[in-house]
């Protein structure tokens, strides 16, 4: 279960102020989305799946989500009816009419470099959501929240209480 919460960045707070003074990326970013013909918005939940996508799509990443969120997950899956994988999962979104903020919650394969990992999925996520929807990515927080260990395949020890 992902946190869904919204927070107006300051550009539209602060009617049309940019959220860094003079920041060129803000002003592009408003010109992308609002112009003569009308206004573009983009929905937290958009935002919310090209971010799990592009983080999945970095190899090293075992799965997304804190523990609660990946059982639960994990159960929902099976329910005969259900969407499947919620690619949504582990990621937490803050939209604003120009910025957006993301939050990424991930097991990271045992071996891996967590910090060349962490820059990667940043790099790429904020590509993709700049890319795709016009916004200007803010940041990236990334959160590995376990470590994926290889299966040894050796059955558990079996103790019998006499």
């Amino acid at each position: 279960m992902t946190t869904q919460t919204t927070r107006a960045d300051p550009a539209s707070q602060q009617a049309g102020k940019d959220y860094k003074a003079g920041s060129e990326k803000a002003v592009a970013a408003r010109n992308k989305l609002n112009n003569d013909e009308g206004k573009i918005s983009v929905a937290q939940g958009v935002v919310q799946k090209i971010a799990g996508m592009a983080c999945r799509e970095m190899s090293g990443v075992h799965s997304m989500g804190t523990g609660g969120s990946r059982a639960f997950g994990a159960i929902r899956e099976r329910i005969p009816g259900s969407s499947g994988p919620n690619v949504a999962q582990g990621v937490g979104v803050e939209v604003g009419e120009t910025q957006a903020a993301i939050d990424l919650d991930i097991v990271v394969e045992y071996g891996v470099s967590v910090v060349e990992l962490g820059r990667s999925i940043q790099r790429n996520v904020k590509t993709s959501i700049e890319r795709m929807t016009g916004l200007e990515v803010v940041e990236v927080n990334v959160n590995v929240d376990d470590v994926n260990l290889p299966d040894t395949g050796d059955e558990p020890e079996q103790t019998r209480v006499s």
